[in-house]
């Protein structure tokens, strides 16, 4: 299958001037990701999330950006829900603010949480805002795609909780355009954002 640069505007990620630096000298990217299983209930769940749940976060030192994305197209196996936050260091997620401030757990809401995975991904910068015109495009299997097509790919490795997956590529797409959606034949998956990225006033 043949793709075109044209078809798409490419945006690029902040990426570390040195990939040498130590990882606790620069942040990491903290992500969760879940399906969720009664739809009769998920107005509510993306009320819960969206409107408590991420603010609360944002609030806990250490926490510098948070954004929320669902699933637009993708692999059946994929997570639905992403959450994708950057976080000073790995020890803010055993901290008494964090857990004060819900994180860990989804509350009431846990039973109908399904395919749930958290990660820690080290030596990054701050993730970007995805506009909601744009597109986060993400594989699990390599960075080739999206390079062909002429991104300019994050590549993360996990360093912390699930490590599943260990390694995974990023992009963010421009305008999505029709074809973007052919990228899920490739093993992409195409996640949208649900409302812009909030940001600690500590940045």
């Amino acid at each position: 299958m043949k793709f075109s640069v044209n078809d798409l505007n490419v945006s690029s990620f902040n990426l570390p001037q040195s990939t040498k630096m130590p990882l606790n000298e620069v942040h990491m990217i903290y992500t969760v990701e879940c399906s969720f299983t009664d739809p009769t209930a998920e107005d509510g769940w993306n009320v819960f999330y969206s409107d408590e749940k991420l603010p609360a976060l944002i609030s806990v030192r250490g926490f510098l950006t948070s954004q929320r994305f669902k699933l637009s197209e993708g692999t059946r196996s994929a997570p639905t829900c992403l959450a994708v936050h950057t976080i000073a260091s790995e020890e803010i997620l055993e901290s008494i603010d964090y857990r004060q401030n819900g994180g860990g757990n989804f509350a009431r809401w846990q039973p109908m949480i399904t395919n749930w995975h958290r990660n820690i991904y080290g030596g990054v910068d701050l993730f970007l805002n995805v506009t909601n015109d744009q597109g986060l495009l993400i594989s699990n299997e390599s960075g080739d795609t999206l390079r062909a097509l002429g991104f300019q790919v994050l590549h993360l490795c996990a360093i912390g909780l699930d490590r599943t997956p260990m390694e995974r590529w990023m992009a963010i797409s421009g305008n999505l355009a029709d074809s973007v959606h052919l990228l899920s034949d490739d093993g992409v998956c195409i996640y949208v954002p649900m409302g812009s990225q909030l940001q600690s006033y500590s940045i």
